[in-house]
């Protein structure tokens, strides 16, 4: 089994509902986020997944939530845009918008970090 992984970053202010803390107010992170993609083989020019090919994924996937405030976009205008939601969202957006690969590689796991000690993973 191959493993490749990407990070981009991006900003945007949230806050919990529901959440008994600091965290229900207004806030922001500069999250960074990394998809990783697996398979059981290389193809012919030795590689599992273009790079450049995943970048261009994860950006789009990004550039709607970047300096924005998620709770007033879809889906987290009713779901709490928590670190595990958005990875999860991730996941999802970048596994539909992704070009097959002839391999078998799909996106394994979407991991989200709010600070450099904090993170969620999410894997289906």
């Amino acid at each position: 089994m191959f493993e490749v992984s990407v990070d981009e970053q991006f900003a945007a202010a949230h806050n919990l509902r529901n959440y008994r803390g600091k965290c229900e107010n207004l806030h922001g992170h500069n999250y960074k986020v990394r998809v990783t993609l697996s398979g059981p083989d290389v193809d012919a020019t030795g590689l599992l997944y273009d790079f450049v090919q995943l970048k261009k994924a994860i950006q789009g996937a990004i550039r709607a939530l970047d300096h924005k405030y998620l709770n007033e976009l879809s889906p987290f205008d009713t779901l709490n845009p928590s670190a595990e939601n958005i990875a999860r969202y991730l996941h999802e957006k970048i596994s539909r918008e992704l070009p097959a690969a002839a391999n078998g590689a799909k996106v394994e796991s979407v991991t989200v970090w709010e600070s450099d000690v904090t993170a969620a993973t999410y894997r289906p």
